[in-house]
């Protein structure tokens, strides 16, 4: 067993070992060790601690885990008072700011130090020869709450100062000022934890940061996303700090703080403007939550001249983006139906300014939603808005809810067609099932019916179909083949060349395939591949459009979600109607004779195309030998049953070769796509 001078030594540097690199990860963001080393040396120095107590110190990297539970805070008096600030909201009243400070020191253009104010808690850390040994929350301004036992768990908040004494300047007492915050992924993932949990989740980053560090508890604390930027001081006994504001924050980051990047001086107000404007655009892709700008004048000296008034410095502002929080009323919440028939409840709101703007709705997301957040016609709610997001209702104030208001249920039918409403199992979303017919969905369902995997309607891009449903020109998929020539030359971007050559693009795919036909139809959960087995099990579409829940199961690949989908598509009459509609409007396909699909040799088979075809395209050799029963893959496996290929086949034939898999020519292709099973 080693000697304790040799232990003390062993902690000491497994101490230094472990604040480098917790600086590294938590403060600069630039890690050099895998987490599990980290672990390793953590583990290794609180075993040591463990077996020789009497050398653990309050600023190890151990005692940031957590203690035992204090029973109340106590009370902290700040030596310098921690003030507020002035606020303004407006470029008049910054200019007026600016014209109070130039006046207070004779000058024509001030330089100012502009950063982000950031949405957290203020706290203070009083560090004494280089250890932190109290921490204390804003409180009053006066008077804060010794909070240390939980800001010693804040990974971003040094222990120990870097350096040493000597050779670093420490003062013999600093007290460093920040914010406390909870960036925005950390707070998604907390309150992702509190939903898992069956907890409250918490209003916003600020809410939970405050409520986190209030915790009696510091092992509590120490499991909170918390993280820390400095962004001043307080008193400072025996050293000398520099004379701008931005070289002590400088001097603060290679002492170990965490400085914000975003902070830089601006001259005049032209300066600080940019720097507003420039921040305001970037404020919703930035990772933590910042409510403004504070300007301050950087020279610590006209700091000094310009002095305080009341409980506010003459020579710093916030300067405040407008409120991304409001108070206002749900008059009423009513359905919106999106493009793939998502039910959306919206929240009409009496109109409140937040975020910038005016808002009148905000999205509730799903029954869901506003059953857990319990929102309720005529109740008060908290609204937010941040960047371009959609507004959305925060949280309901209970306090102020009338009595008997009533729970919101969703409606048993579209309110936009009329058809029944579906909620498939295991999803959140309520969906209306009127596909081919709701006007809500109509675009999207002309859009898809006309792609070149579907019908494949050359010409019938989404700026046309934009066009005919907007000018009121088709209200149904079987619209479009009623247009004429010279109603399709009349609209924008079309002459009569492209209406021509349109007219004979759906003349053309009035010829299609029942598998095409049933992936056209834009039912939800069947995509190409489902339609074929479908066309392939049913044979025809009466079939499909009859079976009972039990016989779509007994399809391969075909579970509770994706029958229950088609059931909910061909009960809807809507879609049935529509449905006639394309068939008198001429569109056919041949049926699947499933016994003679069965006895096909390539039934089940699955089989690969490579290369170039000569004789036809990829896609009608696909559809062909789909037709002979064929599983056509876009990859070589030990499942492959055959690989056609054509000329300069590449690394599918080469793999194909490797597997021992049967490769066979376009010849041999075509012989078998005519009958001749002979080949094979």
């Amino acid at each position: 067993m080693p000697v304790p001078d040799k232990v003390l030594k062993r902690i000491e540097r497994l101490r230094r070992q472990l604040d480098h690199h917790n600086h590294l990860y938590h403060v600069l963001d630039r890690p050099e060790i895998p987490d599990a080393q980290y672990d390793r040396l953590f583990r290794e120095l609180q075993a040591l601690e463990d077996e020789h107590p009497e050398f653990i110190t309050t600023d190890s990297p151990t005692q940031r885990v957590g203690g035992e539970p204090v029973r109340a805070f106590g009370e902290v008096v700040h030596e310098v008072p921690m003030l507020s600030l002035g606020n303004c909201f407006s470029e008049d009243e910054l200019q007026d700011f600016d014209r109070r400070v130039r006046d207070g020191l004779n000058e024509d253009e001030v330089i100012y130090a502009a950063e982000p104010k950031l949405d957290g808690l203020a706290i203070s850390l009083r560090y004494e020869d280089g250890v932190l040994v109290r921490a204390a929350t804003r409180g009053d301004g006066a008077t804060g709450e010794d909070v240390t036992h939980n800001v010693r768990t804040i990974h971003s908040v040094p222990l120990r100062m870097r350096g040493r004494t000597q050779d670093r300047g420490f003062p013999a007492v600093i007290e460093v000022r920040g914010e406390i915050y909870i960036a925005k992924d950390g707070f998604a993932k907390l309150n992702a934890r509190q939903v898992k949990r069956g907890e409250k989740e918490f209003a916003n980053p600020r809410n939970a940061a405050a409520g986190s560090l209030r915790q009696l508890d510091p092992r509590i604390t120490a499991t909170r996303p918390l993280s820390m930027y400095c962004y001043g001081v307080g008193v400072v006994e025996g050293a000398t700090l520099p004379g701008e504001h931005i070289k002590v924050l400088e001097q603060l980051r290679q002492w170990g703080f965490r400085i914000c990047d975003l902070i830089k001086t601006v001259k005049g107000v032209s300066g600080c403007l940019k720097y507003y404007t420039e921040l305001a655009s970037r404020r919703s892709r930035l990772a933590y939550e910042i409510d403004g700008i504070v300007y301050k004048v950087n020279d610590i000296s006209e700091q000094q001249t310009l002095g305080f008034v009341s409980r506010a410095p003459r020579w710093a502002i916030a300067h405040k983006f407008p409120a991304q929080e409001e108070i206002t009323r749900v008059e009423a919440i009513e359905i919106q139906v999106g493009r793939t028939g998502a039910l959306t409840p919206v929240a009409r709101l009496k109109p409140v300014f937040v975020g910038g703007v005016t808002v009148t709705n905000a999205t509730l997301h799903n029954i869901d939603e506003i059953n857990r957040k319990d929102v309720r016609a005529g109740d008060t709610v908290v609204v937010r808005r941040a960047g371009d997001v959609i507004p959305e209702v925060v949280s309901v104030v209970a306090s102020k809810r009338k009595k008997g208001a009533r729970k919101f249920h969703m409606p048993k039918t579209c309110p936009v067609c009329e058809s029944h409403v579906q909620r498939p199992q295991g999803e959140s979303v309520t969906r209306c099932t009127g596909g081919l017919f709701c006007p809500a969905q109509r675009k999207q369902a002309i859009k898809h019916f006309a792609g070149r995997r579907a019908m494949d309607i050359e010409g019938l891009g989404d700026k046309l179909v934009d066009q005919l449903v907007e000018n009121d020109m088709i209200h149904d998929l079987a619209d479009i083949y009623r247009v004429k020539q010279d109603d399709f030359a009349s609209l924008e971007r079309m002459g009569d060349k492209s209406a021509k050559n349109l007219v004979a693009a759906l003349e053309k795919s009035k010829q299609t395939t029942l598998p095409r036909f049933l992936f056209s139809l834009g039912i939800r959960e069947v995509g190409e591949t489902t339609a074929l087995t479908l066309a392939r099990h049913f044979g025809s579409l009466d079939a499909v459009m009859s079976a009972s829940e039990a016989q779509l199961q007994s399809v391969e690949d075909v579970g509770p979600a994706v029958s229950a989908s088609i059931l909910g598509f061909f009960k809807e009459r809507h879609n049935r109607d529509v449905i006639r509609k394309l068939i008198r409007a001429g569109l056919t396909w041949d049926d699947i004779d499933t016994t003679q699909l069965t006895a096909s040799p390539l039934a089940g088979k699955t089989v690969v195309l490579t290369g170039t075809l000569s004789k036809m395209s990829r896609g009608d050799a696909r559809a062909k030998l789909q037709a002979l029963g064929a599983r056509v893959a876009g990859s070589v496996s030990k499942k492959t049953s055959i690989v056609f290929a054509g000329e300069n086949a590449g690394s599918k034939l080469t793999r194909a070769e490797g597997l021992g898999v049967t490769v066979l020519d376009e010849a041999a292709l075509i012989k078998i796509l005519r009958g001749d099973f002979s080949v094979l």
